[in-house]
């Protein structure tokens, strides 16, 4: 990644940072349906699925979240696969409400208005990430280890 994209990844998670109450009371609105989500892996998978083809379909748009995004989908993909289990229930039910979040076409910037849909997707990843930074360095760690768990369906590249 060039300075540039580095320096746009900083500034959301400053955002995330800047407007961690507002994100924080966006993100207790979808932990109430994540939970619901945790307790039926076929819905998680219906999510990951959905999240998948919208980070596709949106790719440009989203390119400067596109790799935080991808991490959090590949450990729910372990997670639901069962192929991971090290990560804490509630580390699983903030990534599953953060991809609720960026799935929902009705958050605090509409996903249509161009230049700025994401903007509160992409801040709700980086908040996502940085409470959740442990864990999900742990997972990296697993995943260097566990090179044959399958990732395919996780691409969005």
């Amino acid at each position: 990644m060039n300075e540039e994209g580095k320096k746009k990844n900083f500034n959301f998670f400053k955002i995330a940072n800047e407007n961690r109450e507002k994100y924080k009371e966006g993100y207790k609105k979808y932990e109430s349906k994540a939970r619901e989500y945790f307790n039926d892996k076929e819905k998680v998978k219906g999510l990951f699925i959905e999240a998948t083809q919208k980070a596709e379909t949106d790719k440009d748009a989203l390119d400067e979240i596109i790799e935080k995004l991808q991490l959090l989908l590949e450990v729910l993909q372990a997670w639901y696969k069962g192929t991971y289990k090290e990560i804490p229930k509630k580390s699983i039910i903030m990534i599953i409400a953060a991809i609720i979040y960026f799935v929902s076409p009705v958050d605090l910037i509409p996903d249509f208005i161009v230049g700025a849909g994401y903007i509160d997707d992409a801040a709700v990843v980086a908040f996502a990430i940085k409470q959740i930074a442990e864990d999900l360095e742990k997972f990296k760690l697993w995943k260097e280890t566990n090179v044959d768990w399958n990732t395919e369906e996780a691409s969005t590249k």
